[in-house]
């Protein structure tokens, strides 16, 4: 059995822009972490379906379109559906300094910003994430 952080990296909704998202992924990746990436235009539904087959530890989920409220809503009360709570849910794009309360009151563990480092991005998931895993 593995103890590698297992990480989704997900676009959800209609958003058509990815090259964060795959840089996130290649750092994670190049970290020793386990991803999955599961490209454009996933639904909310497909996110959580592929984070609890692929067994995954962590959702960071990367928007842009200005939906983030709804989207991270969503795939949280799916992963609460599903008794998959214990999957981290972290997150980030164009995001309002103003939603990011609102969105770790809902269960968001952590929103990345533009300017956010992909080494600050894979220090926090070591720190958040993998201490679970181990």
């Amino acid at each position: 059995m593995s103890s590698r952080v297992r990480v989704v990296v997900a676009k959800p909704g209609l958003d058509g822009h990815d090259r964060g998202a795959k840089v996130v992924a290649r750092a994670l990746r190049d970290a020793g972490m386990e991803v999955i990436y599961t490209g454009l235009h996933q639904t909310p539904e497909q996110i959580v379906e592929t984070a609890i087959q692929e067994d995954a530890d962590a959702v960071g989920l990367s928007v842009l379109s200005g939906a983030h409220m709804t989207l991270f809503r969503r795939v949280l009360e799916l992963l609460a559906e599903r008794d998959a709570r214990d999957i981290v849910v972290f997150g980030g794009g164009i995001i309002p300094d103003t939603d990011i309360p609102e969105l770790q009151q809902i269960g968001v563990a952590k929103v990345f910003t533009p300017g956010a480092t992909t080494g600050s991005i894979v220090d926090w998931v070591r720190q958040n994430v993998a201490q679970t895993v181990a």
